[in-house]
C-alpha cells in the first residue's frame, strides 16, 4: 500500500492490489502540487464536500479516466446534471468498490458548492472511512472543526490505524486542536494536511507533531512534502 500526499488536503491511495483511490482533487490550481493534472491516473475520486480546493479537477480525471465519482447525496446530484455518472451516499453509509469498503463519515464544516457562477447546495461535509483489502483503515477527516464524534464514534467505533487531519487554522482545526482530534481517533500513524498551501493556513507540522507526542506518544506522526509517497508497512513501526 502506497499513500501520496498531492498537497492540500488532496492524496492518492494504491491499494496492494493496485486499485488508486484519490481523495480531494484540488490539482491544477493547488500551488503546492506539482503533478499535472494530466497525469493523474485514478478508479475511484473521493469528494468530501463541494468547496473548491476539495472539489478541484475531480470532474475533469473522471472524464479522462473513467473513475468512479463517489460523493454525498447532493454531490451526485450536481455531477449527474454535469453529465457525469457519481456514486451517491450519506453519513454513516457504506459502499463496496470491488475489495474496498468506502464508509462516509460526519465533518463539522461548511460544503456548499462554491466555484460555480451560483453557488448552490453541497448537502454536508463529510469524511472518509477506507477499509483496504488486508483490513487496514485509513481515515481521511476532509476540513472539519473539532467534535466529540471523533473519539465516541470514529475513534471507539471504527478505529482507524491511520488517518489524516488538518491543521491549517482559519478555515479548519490548527495544530492544538488537531492533536486532540488526533488523541481521541487514536490512529497509529497521522498524517497532517491542509496547511501551508496558501498564506492564510500557514503552519509548522512540527509544532503539531510535538502536541501529538505531548498528548499520546504512540501515535507517530507522518509528515510529507507534497509529492512524497509514505509506505506504512515499510515505516520504523509499521502498521
Amino acid at each position: 500500500m502506497e499513500i501520496t500526499w498531492l498537497g492540500h488536503s488532496a492524496f492518492e491511495i494504491i491499494s496492494d492490489k493496485g486499485l488508486k483511490i484519490l481523495i480531494d482533487p484540488f490539482i491544477s490550481n493547488n500551488p503546492t502540487c506539482n503533478i499535472p493534472v494530466e497525469e493523474i491516473e485514478t478508479d475511484v475520486i473521493l469528494i468530501s464536500h463541494g468547496h473548491a480546493d476539495h472539489f478541484g479537477d475531480a470532474m475533469e480525471i473522471a472524464n479522462r479516466t473513467g473513475g468512479k465519482l463517489v460523493g454525498n447525496h447532493e454531490i451526485s446530484l450536481f455531477l449527474s446534471k454535469q453529465g457525469l455518472e457519481a456514486i451517491g451516499m450519506n453519513i454513516g453509509g457504506s459502499i463496496q468498490i470491488e475489495d474496498i469498503k468506502i464508509t462516509m463519515l460526519s465533518a463539522l464544516h461548511s460544503a456548499d458548492i462554491d466555484f460555480m457562477e451560483e453557488v448552490v447546495s453541497g448537502g454536508t461535509a463529510a469524511s472518509f472511512l477506507i477499509t483496504l483489502e488486508d483490513g487496514t483503515k485509513i481515515f481521511h477527516a476532509g476540513d472539519t472543526g473539532l467534535f466529540g464524534d471523533m473519539e465516541k464514534i470514529i475513534g471507539d467505533i471504527y478505529k482507524p490505524d491511520i488517518a489524516m487531519i488538518p491543521m491549517g487554522d482559519k478555515f479548519t482545526m490548527g495544530p492544538f486542536e488537531a492533536a486532540i482530534a488526533t488523541k481521541w481517533i487514536s490512529p497509529k500513524m497521522v498524517i497532517p494536511m491542509h496547511y501551508n498551501t496558501f498564506p492564510v493556513i500557514e503552519q509548522n507540522p512540527a509544532i503539531f507533531a510535538n502536541f501529538v507526542m505531548q498528548m499520546d506518544p504512540k501515535i507517530q506522526t507522518i509528515v510529507l512534502n507534497p509529492g512524497e509517497t509514505f509506505n506504512p508497512t515499510t515505516s520504523e513501526e509499521g502498521l
